[in-house]
């Protein structure tokens, strides 16, 4: 029988630093085929995301997003993955799409720490506190151990409830950290490029449409930029597809992504240099996800 793997079967043998060490891994793998579809009704979207990694396995994530069900009391997003085996397109496991969601997102804006922040940094800021602050708190405590974590959100109580230090402004909070992850839901940018200072690593979450952005221009010029994928991210993502448009930046102001840095393309050059990650969450970062916790629960049985 094919298995239906949810948080509470397997989460608990997962563990931070293996599933960054497993994307990380897929990176050196072959070039992913990744393929989008958006389904409509009125307010409401089936969004369909799906991956082939040649000799890797398959991967399909759908998930329905109905704004009105928060008024009977509901989620308004469900969804699952479906893993296909690569040589015979067999139906391997089913996995509840906010784990792999979960997993997935944290993980890839600490893979791209790993990769670009300074190794000696100690203060993390923390921009939103919905549930993707909440996962960030696990993975950056666990691959950067010993981190200093502070929580900037609009309403302090959400802050607080994460259980960190918590920040009232967000400017002098900014300038005194090592790394900012930003994980907000807003289309105009909150992060300024006037409040960057040399050495920080700079990880963005939120975007994900051509409207949405959360850092400004001039974050965008003083850093080094790059991605996780240039496919999903560059003609995807207003984070990037703005300032290109408007001529802020060019497209050849992406210095890399995850596949380069990967196979040893150059990061970081000095301590000086302000880097910046955008988390664009491509399909194939849900299969090499997925693959990950699949092997966990095979292992456990």
């Amino acid at each position: 029988m094919v298995p239906y793997i949810r948080a509470e079967d397997v989460e608990h043998l997962l563990d931070w630093n293996r599933m960054v060490a497993a994307l990380l891994d897929g990176h050196r793998l072959a070039a992913p085929q990744i393929a989008d579809q958006f389904v409509q009704r009125g307010a409401d979207t089936l969004l369909s995301r799906a991956a082939w990694i040649d000799g890797f396995g398959v991967a399909v994530k759908s998930v329905t997003v109905v704004p009105a069900n928060a008024d009977k009391g509901l989620p308004s997003v469900h969804g699952a993955m479906v893993l296909f085996e690569d040589e015979t397109g067999t139906v391997e496991a089913v996995i509840d799409s906010g784990l792999v969601t979960k997993w997935k997102t944290a993980a890839d804006s600490v893979l791209g720490a790993k990769l670009l922040a300074r190794p000696d940094s100690r203060r993390l800021l923390i921009v939103g506190a919905g549930a993707v602050a909440a996962s960030l708190i696990e993975a950056y405590s666990a691959v950067f151990p010993g981190i200093e974590i502070t929580v900037w959100n609009r309403t302090r109580s959400k802050a607080e409830a994460l259980g960190v230090a918590v920040a009232d402004d967000l400017e002098s909070a900014v300038r005194a950290a090592d790394i900012v992850s930003c994980a907000t839901m807003i289309s105009e940018p909150i992060l300024k490029g006037k409040w960057l200072r040399e050495g920080q690593h700079i990880d963005l979450i939120g975007a994900f449409k051509a409207d949405m952005r959360e850092a400004d221009d001039l974050a965008m010029q003083r850093a080094k930029v790059f991605v996780d994928s240039r496919a999903t991210t560059i003609n995807h993502i207003g984070e990037l597809m703005i300032p290109i448009a408007s001529g802020a930046i060019a497209e050849t102001d992406v210095l890399g992504d995850l596949y380069d840095l990967a196979n040893g393309a150059e990061g970081r050059t000095n301590d000086a240099d302000i880097t910046l990650f955008k988390n664009g969450g491509g399909a194939h970062l849900d299969l090499m996800t997925g693959q990950e916790i699949l092997g966990n629960w095979r292992a456990a049985q």
